[in-house]
């Protein structure tokens, strides 16, 4: 899950090391997992957990599914959650979001595809900051919406299933 293998930190050290109020807060925060304090308890519970499958099965047994139902796995949102954790993904793209901002030349464009909806609610957020009618507005908004994949799209590549694209232009 590590998206830089130089960095200490990994998913293992996170579900076998980290204490049961951690992992529920990790849970909650980064998958928005509504039972994030069943999961901690039973992953702390089954320790050490060894791989993926073992931990998929802990996940969905403490989120009371006894067999996959619907589109995701009802592990995914922890699975999210963790590597979320362990990349520091949403730091990372808060710190970036200005640095590209920066970058851009006048009527340079930032686009930013998310894959989930706190990265998305962080773009959006982003956008409406700098953009508007305002006399220090930097941004225009070239997507009122998100734009995202067609059902055609979907059904040749799954993992478009949740991306979503938002642009912008400098004035």
């Amino acid at each position: 899950m590590r998206m830089d293998r130089r960095q200490q930190l990994d998913a293992g050290q996170v579900v076998n090391g980290f204490k049961q109020d951690e992992l529920e807060s990790i849970i909650a925060r980064y998958g928005e997992e509504p039972k994030a304090a069943a999961i901690a308890r039973a992953i702390v519970r089954a320790r050490p957990i060894t791989d993926t499958g073992q931990l998929a099965a802990i996940v969905a047994l403490a989120a009371g599914f006894r067999a996959r139902r619907g589109k995701i796995h009802p592990a995914t949102r922890t699975f999210q959650a963790i590597r979320i954790a362990v990349n520091d993904e949403l730091e990372q793209l808060e710190r970036s979001l200005p640095l590209m901002l920066d970058r851009l030349s006048p009527g340079g464009r930032l686009a930013i595809i998310s894959f989930h909806s706190l990265e998305d609610r962080l773009v959006k957020r982003f956008f409406s900051e700098n953009s508007g009618n305002t006399y220090d507005a930097r941004l225009k908004l070239l997507t009122k919406r998100p734009v995202t994949a067609s059902r055609d799209e979907i059904i040749s590549n799954p993992r478009a299933r949740s991306a979503k694209l938002r642009a912008a232009q400098q004035k």
